[in-house]
């Protein structure tokens, strides 16, 4: 790295809803991903690294926060990110960076600090504060449809019809692989790449640069151009983790119940009535061909970006963190999407690559990781110490081939289902907005869920029951072992509250300790 007193650069890589699992180099039996391996042999892959919360928002609020759900608060896409608390931007503005986005950080701002008036109150997209905007790339797409307006194509459908089949898929029948209207190099992540190319070319080699790219693929609608979209082949693939039917995942749990209404097939493939669970096995695997396929089209955008940034000198003066905000279900229980308490929503990919630790390229790190750690992390990586109220850990020991003294010995996270502005789970079950929620702990063991509300806990051994389809919660044999675990989610909450100014006192020689955002006064 060019002079030892430069700070690198960093190139903050988020996915939209990839599975952990979903990576050759962490083993996966199908899907091939040749540049994310190739990241993970100059770095270090965390096998079992989770989500914090799900949907978007909630997930990218751990992410950028380094807090739990239950300090952050985000609760819903639409929830506000109160501006009391920092994030990965502001750190790095603090520290000379121009943090730059491409993309999108869904982040609703607080409504407290905006006029009464103003439009950014209608939306969840927000920009998370202190990202300077580069490209901009929201829900609606228009920046992306614009882009391919002038390269000549219609795109009068907009989106998210513009993701349909160009075969015209009869929306009652079968999922076809036929590919959209647009090919592989009019993607919107080919786009989002070749924006964060460009600037890349911009930049001085003399002044380091944080960049967020924040990629929307592998999210829905479900469709990849060619030849991804027949990449793989719809047999292939691990078995799904169900039960016999939806019928009997339905009667597993009121939650599930619920939960199995409200996925739309609409959400994933644009015009397609009736609810997911209406889809066949084969629908289902055609399905499962197209999201790898998806994530292929993404490796394969990630690779001409290490081509960029080794041709331009940068290779070996970035840091390189790529990972997603949470994970997708991809047929497991009937179901697509996130959300719930199942590990295939949570368990994402991390990879993480300092040019500086070469002691640790190829490493894998099979320990419990967790999204809120990235903040942290990346902190200790910049030279400055992470502030003890976060909820995260830094992992930069295992970055630099070692072992910390103590780490968690289970993953955490939360999943709150209220909809404040309709009412629907509030409704469906009697309940508060503040009751529907659940709470997840998960050792290489046990896993445990906690539901406010009054609904039922469950309990499952995942290490023999990977597929979480045995609850062991009403077992007699069992019920020492969901008391413990309820007691350790119980404590975890205790430990993790919020820490802002709780590890501050006043005493009659002043503040000792530390506050959380404290600035010091001009004089």
């Amino acid at each position: 790295m060019a002079g030892t007193d430069r700070r690198p650069n960093v190139l903050f890589i988020t996915c939209d809803q990839w599975r952990g699992d979903c990576l050759s180099a962490a083993g996966h039996p199908v899907v091939r991903t040749p540049n994310a391996d190739a990241l993970a042999a100059e770095g270090v892959l965390f096998s079992r690294h989770y989500a914090g919360a799900a949907p978007c928002s909630p997930a990218r609020a751990c992410l950028y926060t380094g807090l739990y759900q239950m300090n952050n608060r985000v609760c819903r896409n639409g929830t506000p990110l109160d501006a009391r608390h920092s994030n990965i931007a502001l750190h790095a503005r603090s520290l000379g960076y121009d943090p730059t986005l491409f993309g999108y950080t869904d982040v609703a701002l607080d409504p407290r600090l905006l006029s009464p008036g103003d439009p950014r109150l209608k939306s969840y997209e927000g920009v998370l504060p202190g990202f300077t905007v580069r490209q901009l790339l929201p829900e609606h797409q228009k920046q992306w449809l614009s882009w391919l307006k002038q390269r000549g194509m219609g795109v009068s459908a907009g989106s998210p019809a513009i993701h349909r089949p160009v075969e015209g898929e009869d929306h009652t029948d079968a999922v076809s692989e036929a590919p959209p209207i647009y090919s592989k190099d009019e993607t919107p992540t080919a786009f989002l790449a070749g924006e964060f190319i460009r600037w890349l070319g911009e930049q001085d080699r003399d002044a380091p640069w944080f960049a967020h790219l924040s990629l929307i693929s592998p999210h829905p609608p479900f469709i990849v151009p060619e030849p991804y979209n027949t990449l793989y082949d719809p047999d292939d693939g691990p078995a799904f983790y169900r039960a016999e039917s939806w019928r009997d995942e339905a009667r597993s749990h009121p939650y599930i119940a619920y939960d199995l209404s409200q996925r739309k097939r609409a959400n994933f493939r644009p015009g397609v009535p009736g609810n997911v669970y209406d889809w066949s096995e084969d629908d289902f695997r055609r399905i499962r061909a197209i999201y790898y396929g998806m994530i292929s089209e993404v490796d394969a955008r990630l690779g001409l970006i290490w081509q960029s940034l080794k041709a331009s000198g940068a290779w070996n003066e970035t840091i390189i963190i790529l990972t997603s905000d949470h994970a997708e279900m991809m047929g497991d229980h009937f179901m697509l999407g996130k959300g719930g308490y199942f590990d295939g929503s949570y368990h994402i990919p991390l990879i993480i690559r300092d040019p500086r630790r070469r002691k640790a390229f190829g490493g894998k790190v099979d320990r419990f990781t967790e999204a809120v750690d990235i903040l942290p992390t990346l902190i200790d990586l910049l030279g400055d110490a992470p502030e003890p109220h976060l909820d995260g850990c830094s992992l930069k020991p295992f970055l630099s081939g070692g072992t910390p003294a103590s780490w968690r010995d289970a993953a955490h996270w939360e999943f709150d289902f209220r909809s404040v502005s309709r009412g629907d789970a509030e409704t469906h079950f009697g309940v508060g907005s503040r009751h529907c929620n659940l709470a997840v702990i998960r050792t290489t063991r046990f896993k445990y869920v906690h539901f406010g509300g009054g609904l039922p806990p469950l309990l499952f051994n995942v290490e023999a029951d990977p597929g979480e389809l045995k609850n062991l919660a009403t077992s007699p044999a069992h019920l020492s072992t969901r008391l413990e675990f309820a007691e350790r989610l119980l404590s975890w909450r205790a430990e993790h509250l919020d820490q802002s100014l709780a590890l501050a006192e006043l005493t009659d020689l002043g503040v000792v300790g530390h506050i959380s955002g404290l600035q010091p006064r001009s004089t």
